[in-house]
C-alpha cells in the first residue's frame, strides 16, 4: 500500500500540527473556511456544524482565550492527559472534516489529524523549552513566537482549502 500525499492528507496533517500547538486554532481555520465556502460533502453529516458561522465565531473566541491563557504561569501542561485528549480531538475533528469535504474517508483524516496533533504537542513542547533555554527568552515570548507560527500556518492552509 502506497501513501499518497493528497491535498486532503496535507491539510489534515497540517491542521493536526496546528492543533498540537494550539487546540482551538485548527478548528478556527476549518470552520472559518467552510462557514464561508460550504462543502456539499459535509451537508447532512456530523461535521455539518463546522459550516455554521456561529460555530466559526465560537471557535475564534475560544482560540483568542487560549492565546492569552497560554502565556499565564498557571497554563496547564500541553502534554497532560487532558491537554493531549483535547489536542487529539481537535486534530481528529479537523482531519475528518477536510477528508469528508474532499470525498475521502473521514476516519482516515481523523487518524492523521489526531496523530499529527499528538506528535506536534510533544515536539513543540520540547522545542519551546529548548528555545527558551538556549536564547534566554522568557516563556511568554517564546509562546508568542509559537502563536505567530500557528497563525501563519493556519492562514497558508486556509488558502489551499
Amino acid at each position: 500500500m502506497e501513501l499518497k500525499l493528497t491535498n486532503a492528507f496535507k491539510q489534515a496533517a497540517g491542521l493536526g500540527v496546528i492543533a498540537g500547538m494550539r487546540t482551538f486554532s485548527a478548528p478556527v481555520v476549518v470552520s472559518h473556511v467552510y462557514s464561508r465556502h460550504p462543502s456539499k460533502q459535509l451537508k447532512g453529516t456530523p461535521a455539518q456544524f463546522m459550516q455554521n458561522i456561529t460555530t466559526s465565531k465560537v471557535f475564534k473566541v475560544l482560540a483568542a482565550g487560549e492565546l492569552v491563557g497560554d502565556k499565564l504561569p498557571s497554563a496547564p501542561n500541553r502534554t497532560s492527559a487532558g491537554g493531549l485528549i483535547g489536542r487529539f480531538l481537535s486534530g481528529a475533528l479537523c482531519g475528518a472534516t477536510v477528508y469528508k469535504a474532499n470525498h475521502q474517508q473521514p476516519v482516515i483524516g481523523g487518524i492523521i489529524g489526531g496523530a499529527a496533533a499528538i506528535g506536534s504537542a510533544f515536539g513543540c513542547m520540547f522545542l519551546r523549552i529548548a528555545l527558551g533555554k538556549r536564547t534566554g527568552l522568557p516563556d511568554p515570548v517564546v509562546g508568542a513566537i509559537e502563536d505567530v507560527i500557528v497563525i501563519a500556518t493556519g492562514t497558508a492552509i486556509a488558502k489551499h482549502m
